[in-house]
């Protein structure tokens, strides 16, 4: 029991030895710093800019980058995007009646059937199929994607449902004419009326609205959905449209036929994604004669958007970084000018016995004084500016926890290492030398 409070009793005098010696250091380099006021003020200018655009150029950047990721990874981590594309010219497209200029080109109902049946790690496969049609609902008009789909279109393309529901499998046996809008679509052609039960034209036919959903922008993607899409029984759409879109011009017709738009391929992992997309463009390949299709891996696109984001990142953090190291010079030039003006009192010091030690423990809390103090006011500046940012332009902006530290420890590391040399070379003045200095 004695040891025990003896060693308690040793430790408390530590504690108390410690705070005993490096106090007054601590008061006269606040002491000092307050004495010129101004001065300090300015030194510390460059170390709250250089924490603030730290801070607010990673914010805005990571907001930027966050954006773009979180749109990639709506589209699905483990889908496949599958989308039709005309080739360059219309002649070169396998199978073109010259006579009606029918260009038939990209992905079939048999892609969809071997897709299905042949690749490994296949969860689901989707098809659709989208035509431009005008809707219209009294007097008002608006163009329309309509997306001839199946039900489990909303299940690999998840979207939150604002109203009423979504296709079903009883909709298609059925051949319904039933449709679900997306929000956009909703208010332009239905505003101020009730959405669910209402009757729209598509084209020439009346489809009864059975939901609303929230659609989403893929960004550089080839996002399966769009701002306004209206979304039916693929063999409503059979019925009603065809599989050829048809138009009369002068001297003929011309016109495109087209079975599937796109064919969403969902796996059953994400470790199975880009080896299922090289096998689905291996096999399609083989039965395209033409290069009418491409493919989108979310998941691919998700990991160069990161890395992108990563080196964004660096280089802002770098441009950043160069005010801080402004703000490092300029504390050692304060703190050099400030060994000047007291070589006279450092000579004293000295001379009654002073160790080299505690002048430069002197110098170096002045400056840790200055570089904690710039680097609180620009952690302030540092979420104060990404605030007004998204105010102002709407810009999403995300501070990140690990900057604040990061741009203050280096704010602090930097005061240390710039006011090193002035406070080594404060320490190796000649007592009798800096006596004499007037």
């Amino acid at each position: 029991m004695e040891k025990f409070l003896n060693a308690e009793n040793d430790n408390r005098m530590k504690k108390m030895s410690f705070f005993s010696f490096y106090y007054p250091f601590i008061k006269l380099g606040v002491t000092d710093v307050w004495r010129h006021k101004t001065r300090s003020f300015l030194t510390m200018l460059g170390m709250v800019f250089g924490v603030g655009s730290v801070i607010a150029m990673l914010a805005v950047g990571e907001g930027a980058s966050h954006q773009a990721l979180e749109s990639i990874r709506r589209l699905g981590s483990q889908n496949i995007i599958l989308s039709s594309v005309k080739p360059t010219s219309d002649n070169e497209a396998s199978g073109v009646s010259k006579s009606a200029q029918l260009a038939m080109y990209g992905l079939l109902n048999d892609d969809n059937l071997r897709i299905r049946e042949t690749i490994a790690g296949v969860e689901d496969v989707v098809p659709a199929r989208m035509v431009r049609r005008n809707a219209r609902f009294n007097e008002r008009r608006i163009e329309l994607r309509v997306v001839e789909t199946v039900p489990t279109w909303f299940d690999v393309v998840p979207r939150p449902v604002l109203a009423g529901r979504v296709l079903t499998q009883k909709d298609l046996d059925a051949n319904a004419n039933v449709c679900v809008l997306t929000e956009f679509g909703v208010r332009k052609l239905l505003a101020a009326r009730r959405m669910i039960g209402q009757c729209v034209r598509l084209g020439q036919e009346v489809f009864e609205v059975v939901g609303v959903v929230k659609n989403e922008s893929g960004g550089n993607v080839r996002a399966p959905d769009s701002e306004a899409d209206a979304y039916i029984p693929m063999s409503t759409g059979a019925k009603v449209f065809g599989v050829a879109n048809i138009r009369y011009v002068s001297g003929g017709m011309e016109g495109e036929r087209v079975e599937l738009s796109q064919i969403i391929v969902k796996m059953n992992s994400i470790s199975v994604v880009e080896a299922g997309a090289k096998a689905i463009e291996a096999m399609l390949k083989r039965f395209h004669k033409k290069p009418d299709f491409k493919i989108d891996v979310p998941l691919s696109l998700l990991r160069e958007a990161e890395k992108t984001k990563r080196t964004y990142n660096i280089v802002l953090g770098a441009i950043a970084g160069i005010s801080l190291l402004v703000g490092g010079i300029g504390i050692m030039n304060i703190m050099l000018a400030s060994v000047t003006e007291r070589t006279r009192e450092i000579g004293i010091r000295r001379a009654i016995g002073a160790r080299k030690s505690r002048i430069v423990i002197q110098f170096l809390i002045n400056t840790c004084v200055l570089s904690i103090t710039g680097g609180l006011v620009g952690l302030i500046v540092g979420v104060v500016i990404p605030i007004i940012i998204t105010v102002a332009t709407k810009m999403p902006t995300v501070i990140q926890p690990w900057s604040m530290g990061l741009a203050f420890g280096i704010s602090v590391a930097t005061g240390i290492v710039f006011g090193l040399y002035p406070a080594l070379r404060a320490a190796s003045l000649d007592p009798i030398e800096a006596l004499r200095h007037e």
